[in-house]
């Protein structure tokens, strides 16, 4: 199964979203991208995915246009609808899901409340992700979950 993860950045969300399904479940094709990627994955997402084991250090933003040309089972969206336009993908895709989270990467405050934020996002894309997995395993449909 081939699934894209997709934002605006590339820096944040998705990244996390990617090495978190690539970690869970090996078999699966995952990619992210971003339509306006940003220069590098921020380094407060290095971070907090290091905290959990998970090295995206080496990952770097990717435009969405190099991935048009192929063909995905699942394309999930995770901008946050209330904040941002959600980036349209225009490939071949059966499935189209939206599950949405804040922007780490607007958070504003001290260093400590900064990572706050972004441990926050992180802990619910593993909880959301976690709960799609087990949905796209099962064969279930799966909806928009935000």
């Amino acid at each position: 199964m081939k699934i894209l993860v997709l934002c605006t950045g590339n820096s944040c969300r998705s990244q996390m979203a990617e090495a978190y399904l690539k970690s869970i479940a090996p078999e699966l094709e995952v990619f992210s991208a971003g339509t306006e990627p940003a220069d590098r994955v921020k380094p407060m997402t290095i971070e907090v995915m290091n905290e959990i084991g998970l090295d995206v250090s080496g990952n770097r933003p990717k435009l969405v246009d190099l991935f048009v040309k192929e063909n995905f089972d699942y394309v999930v969206t995770v901008c946050d609808h209330a904040r941002e336009t959600c980036p349209l993908f225009l490939g071949k895709v059966k499935h189209r899901v939206h599950i949405g989270f804040e922007d780490p990467a607007d958070a504003v405050g001290t260093d400590a409340e900064i990572r706050a934020v972004y441990r926050r996002v992180r802990d619910s894309i593993i909880r959301d992700f976690s709960a799609f997995y087990q949905k796209i395993k099962s064969e279930e449909p799966v909806t928009d979950a935000g």
